[in-house]
């Protein structure tokens, strides 16, 4: 009977997906503040349209928490399922095929920004309650927290856990805010990297000079800035900041040969991102490189004269915000503290340089033994018709370790995204299969981890 509902109302579903989709709620941005409202306003109301119990927002210092609950017994487990609806920014417009908040359906994929990070996977949660109400039943408890600053370190979601660990109790935390292997193969993430995000500034003079009266006399904070960021990795791309691989957990060749099981193409990966070639630490293996490994990447540099034209000046200031992506063992705390006094110790005297922390999360490493992973690699097995392979991610949910911390919960991580969907990017996109995939396979997850015989004893 579900799948019969699903069936016949998934251009339903895919409409109103596609009408949270055109509102631009860009968190990091403050013009963009009463499409964040809208956003959170659209999804309380889809939450009492399903049938949640008291659906609010709940107000934070910045963006609200929009929360609901079906409590149906006492005696049955709870989930907690987290998701955000804030989006990146677009950013840059021009790189887009079609507008990136006038969304759009082609070759069976959504074109729009958010679409699979994190609305479209947060909006199949939505559409699976109503399917399970049409049924009849839900098998368990269910709360349900959808927050609105994930994208910019989801500081007050910290806080509002803190202050409401009764109305948060649960026995499980569900997100899909994640990847699969592909359509064919799915899988389930494991483990997730950290975060360590820094802003930098190199400052020489104290105004921009003309680069022919002081060339050659000065230091220029661009040139500086380039040569310091060149001098964080070695001839075999591993990073240079003293002790920054202390702690770093090394996994066991019997290990790392059960990682690289999963099914990857180095060819297939280069063709997909138009690259020539692989790249990164020397002695380990793509997959390896993106999950096990600690990395450092410039994500923004400028500085100088970028408009049209000439303009010759060796500017008084250079930026740059750089991140890195930590494995387990590192922390946060540890390796901010490593970056900055590697990169000031760094720096020539004709330059001062200020570090300025932005948000960082902890790495995490999930149990593939526990009564929710089961549910879930059974409940992907009853709908892909193949068991899914537990994977590491190279990305980072800092919020995984904080449930951990704050309310002593694991993660199971459901998501139904794949590489190529370009989150982030120009041209993010979802399939309508994985977007249908995962309301069809969500049920299953609860009906799974609510049976009696798996919580006996």
């Amino acid at each position: 009977m579900a799948t019969t509902y699903l069936q016949e109302n998934q251009d339903r579903f895919l409409t109103e997906l596609i009408d949270w989709l055109r509102i631009p709620s860009v968190s990091a941005d403050p013009k963009f503040h009463g499409d964040v409202m809208k956003a959170a306003d659209y999804l309380k109301a889809r939450f009492e349209e399903v049938g949640l119990d008291n659906v609010e927002l709940c107000p934070t210092s910045g963006n609200p928490i929009v929360y609901g609950e079906k409590i149906v017994d006492a005696s049955l487990p709870t989930v907690l399922v987290y998701g955000h609806y804030d989006v990146q920014p677009a950013d840059p417009y021009e790189l887009w095929d079609s507008p990136p908040f006038e969304p759009v359906i082609k070759d069976e994929k959504i074109y729009a920004r958010g679409a699979c990070d994190d609305k479209g996977q947060v909006y199949m949660h939505v559409k699976a309650l109503e399917v399970m109400k049409q049924d009849g039943a839900f098998p368990c408890n269910i709360k349900v927290m959808i927050e609105g600053e994930e994208e910019i370190g989801s500081n007050n979601l910290a806080i509002f856990v803190r202050e409401n660990k009764v109305k948060l109790k649960a026995d499980v935390i569900l997100i899909s805010d994640t990847g699969m292997l592909a359509n064919d193969q799915p899988s389930i993430e494991v483990g997730l990297r950290g975060l360590s995000y820094h802003e930098v500034e190199v400052t020489g003079p104290n105004r921009d000079l003309h680069s022919g009266l002081y060339g050659g006399a000065v230091a220029n904070p661009i040139n500086v800035l380039c040569k310091m960021i060149a001098s964080l990795h070695d001839e075999n791309n591993h990073i240079t900041i003293p002790e920054f691989y202390d702690n770093v957990a090394v996994l066991s060749s019997e290990e790392r040969a059960e990682l690289n099981r999963v099914p990857h193409s180095d060819d297939e990966f280069k063709r997909s991102i138009g690259l020539p070639d692989v790249y990164g630490e020397k002695g380990y293996t793509t997959v390896e490189r993106i999950g096990i490994r600690p990395t450092l990447d410039v994500n923004g540099i400028w500085g100088g004269y970028t408009g049209e034209g000439a303009k010759t000046v060796i500017a008084s200031k250079a930026y740059a915000k750089i991140s890195m992506r930590l494995v387990p063992n590192q922390t946060s705390e540890e390796i901010t503290a490593l970056f900055q006094k590697h990169f000031a110790a760094i720096a020539p005297s004709g330059v001062t340089v200020k570090v300025k922390p932005h948000h960082g999360g902890e790495p995490v490493v999930t149990p593939t033994d526990s009564v929710a992973y089961k549910a879930a690699a059974d409940a992907m097995e009853t709908t892909f018709g193949k068991r899914p392979i537990p994977t590491r991610g190279g990305g980072s949910i800092p919020i995984v370790a904080m449930f951990k911390s704050e309310l002593g919960l694991d993660t199971v991580l459901l998501g139904f995204g794949l590489d190529s969907d370009a989150i982030h990017s120009p041209n993010e996109h979802y399939g309508v299969f994985n977007f249908l995939k995962g309301i069809e396979t969500i049920p299953h997850f609860y009906r799974n981890y609510a049976a009696p015989c798996r919580h006996s004893g």
